[in-house]
């Protein structure tokens, strides 16, 4: 599975390629940021981000978009912008038809250093060690974005198999009343 991970902002949104599979060795595929100037035009930066992810799609052909979810901060400024590069990021994901997963910052952290109260510097340590890194991937909010694509890998492909399984049983169940109706 690859995964494209985006932790919304508008200055820096960062974002992270990952390629693998539960249980596997992954593979970083590619970190960085969107970066967008804070005395550009509102419109403008949005466009900039839409942009810049959207290269990262076509680059990277992911299966999958994890985002952060947006929760509420003290600062309603940043919380909204947060939420409008958030929305970028969904309409780009959207655009291609890729499903979109929304993980919140503590599962995140949780998936990659088993503590949803990680600091960055946690996070960003762990990425390296899961990926094989010498370091973690630079500035924290690519760590961030890369640490979305890891859970996402992690998470997704147990909640697909979660899935699956539902899937089969449930089909298993229709066909034992079937064959007993008769």
């Amino acid at each position: 599975m690859r995964v494209v991970g985006i932790d919304p902002g508008l200055t820096r949104c960062g974002v992270g390629a990952v390629q693998g599979s539960v249980g596997r060795p992954l593979t970083l595929l590619g970190a960085g940021v969107v970066r967008t100037g804070p005395d550009t035009d509102l419109p403008q930066r949005l466009v900039a981000i839409e942009r810049g992810i959207e290269e990262w799609i076509d680059e990277h052909r992911p299966d999958a978009v994890a985002v952060e979810r947006v929760f509420a901060q003290h600062n309603l400024s940043t919380v909204m912008g947060t939420a409008q590069a958030s929305g970028i990021a969904l309409l780009c994901a959207a655009r291609r038809g890729l499903p979109v997963a929304l993980h919140t910052p503590s599962e995140a952290k949780a998936a990659i250093t088993g503590s949803g109260r990680a600091d960055k510097a946690q996070v960003g340590t762990m990425v390296a060690r899961i990926l094989g890194l010498d370091g973690p991937p630079r500035p924290a909010d690519a760590a961030d974005a890369v640490a979305l694509a890891i859970c996402h890998i992690w998470r997704g492909g147990a909640d697909a198999r979660v899935a699956q399984a539902k899937q089969d049983f449930a089909r298993k169940v229709e066909l034992a009343r079937r064959s007993r109706a008769r």
